[in-house]
């Protein structure tokens, strides 16, 4: 769907994120790398070939150039890349912030657009962690306030990322139609705290001078819950709507308990802040349904009555049980990477009817399309870039990639 270029000089998550959701939509998007690689290129988890499954998962589809980025000349070739490619380039996406990449350092292109993500506003260190914590959501999280419980998933990695590739694309959009250049700047930190606002928790905290409390795995400001099945599973029920909170009461065949509970506590179940504050006496009554029955018995009963819940699984599990991510949904494919072997990947979650998916590419080895950037996007010619290799500036995948060896074993 989009026909742009975008070159990507990246580590970690969110900048990586936002140019695979770019590739995903049909960008073609080079990585810039480091010969060797860069900080992360290494990063857990790794195959005994030494390929991180953490950076091939987020650079599929992607092309790769390798250079020695502390060289000018090497600094040089990257800038240039940046600013070339007619209409299709001009556009950059960083979050290794370093002078010689600055916007001002790409001001021969005066449509440029660049898109720079940082950790703070003004451009000091953060990282989805030290800004999570910040947050508030820590002490959200987990059954006691008094000890803040960090989540394993790097969210605002996550949303600055998606934030980054929209930011991009409405930015060539304008260009589009205008000739408009950008300079685009997000902090991590300002994703996640205006997230606190969007969701209404800053308003909270400000307005009615209260934090939200830690409580466990209750759902907030309705009922929602994990419970035991007699086979000791587990599974999570979210009764959010009143319809779904109907469909639970009906499969666990507990409307007239539930009713003398409303009455008794002067409340109506159907309305959703009062099955929040009445949400431990509600688990009460529900509890022993699910002790009574395996989570077969659960699947059965909850699909026929098609109530909101879901089992708890390992990710092994995962992968083995669920139909979701399983070949039949065309989100995923078998791909063969490099030094990693064939395994499921996933593509886009965008479903765009009457138009086929584009089909997975893995990750490349470092330096993999070094000479064809050059060549073909730079223009160079073969003199230039064999110069360039006898001198050490530029590498392909035989020099670059410190996996290689173990790879072709």
């Amino acid at each position: 769907m989009l026909d742009i270029r975008v070159i990507e000089s990246s580590a970690f998550i969110a900048a990586p994120l936002a140019g695979l959701t770019l590739a995903q939509l049909g960008a073609e998007v080079i990585r810039v790398e480091m010969i060797g690689g860069g900080m992360d290129y290494g990063r857990l988890p790794v195959m005994p070939s030494g390929r991180s499954l953490y950076w091939t998962g987020l650079n599929r589809g992607k092309r790769s150039i390798a250079l020695d980025l502390r060289r000018p000349e090497g600094q040089e070739l990257v800038r240039e890349l940046a600013m070339a490619g007619g209409e299709r380039g001009g556009i950059l996406l960083t979050n290794i912030v370093t002078s010689w990449l600055s916007a001002a350092s790409l001001c021969a292109r005066a449509d440029m657009i660049s898109c720079t993500i940082e950790g703070n506003g003004d451009g000091s260190t953060a990282v989805d962690y030290t800004v999570n914590c910040a947050s508030g959501y820590p002490m959200m999280t987990g059954g006691d306030a008094k000890a803040p419980v960090n989540h394993v998933l790097p969210a605002w990695d996550i949303a600055c990322g998606f934030q980054a590739a929209l930011a991009i694309v409405a930015a060539v959009e304008r260009r589009r139609r205008t000739g408009q250049g950008a300079q685009l700047r997000l902090a991590l930190s300002d994703v996640a705290f205006s997230m606190l606002s969007h969701l209404g928790i800053s308003a909270e905290a400000e307005l009615l001078q209260r934090d939200r409390p830690a409580l466990g795995n209750y759902i907030y400001g309705a009922f929602g819950r994990d419970f035991q099945t007699a086979d000791r599973e587990r599974v999570m029920v979210a009764a959010i709507s009143s319809g779904q909170w109907t469909a639970l009461v009906r499969a666990c065949d507990r409307e007239q308990e539930l009713a003398e509970l409303e009455r008794s506590l002067g409340l109506q179940f159907h309305r959703e802040a009062h099955r929040y504050e009445a949400r431990e006496a509600i688990a009460a009554v529900l509890e022993p349904w699910f002790a009574a029955h395996a989570l077969a018995q659960v699947r059965e009963c909850f699909d026929q009555h098609r109530v909101c819940w879901g089992p708890y699984h390992s990710t092994r599990a995962l992968f083995t049980d669920d139909p979701r991510v399983g070949l039949s949904n065309p989100m995923w494919e078998l791909i063969q990477t490099p030094g990693v072997g064939m395994h499921r990947s996933a593509g886009t979650p965008i479903r765009c009817d009457g138009e086929e998916r584009a089909r997975l590419t893995a990750a490349p080895l470092l330096g993999a399309d070094t000479d064809e950037i050059l060549l073909g996007v730079l223009g160079l010619g073969s003199g230039e870039v064999g110069r360039l290799h006898d001198a050490g500036v530029v590498a392909g995948p035989d020099k670059a990639d410190p996996t290689l060896r173990q790879v072709r074993a």
